[in-house]
């Protein structure tokens, strides 16, 4: 549930007016939610080695977890550390094919 938390946060900051409303919608979509002990290991060594706070980490180790995925962020400072890892880019270089 962080993520929802995470995209609220950015909601009522950039786009108040819209925020309820978009909230709700990206709440309805369904999804999975990982709950391995092995995902939330490898977050932590990530976490550990790159010197970083958890929450990049966790959804990099997510992406990591899962072929074909990318953890795009605008963390630069992640970024900067984990790119040498793979399945991560650079929010202002992303685009979606």
């Amino acid at each position: 549930m962080h993520f929802i938390a995470e995209v609220a946060a950015v909601l009522a900051r950039s786009k108040p007016d819209e925020a309820q409303d978009d909230l709700l919608d990206l709440i309805a979509i369904e999804r999975r939610t990982v709950e391995s002990p092995m995902f939330y290991a490898r977050a932590v060594a990530l976490a550990t080695h790159l010197k970083h706070h958890l929450f990049d980490s966790l959804y990099h180790a997510l992406a990591l977890e899962t072929p074909g995925a990318i953890f795009v962020t605008a963390d630069r400072c992640y970024f900067d550390k984990a790119q040498h890892l793979g399945q991560i880019a650079w929010l202002a270089d992303f685009v979606v094919t």
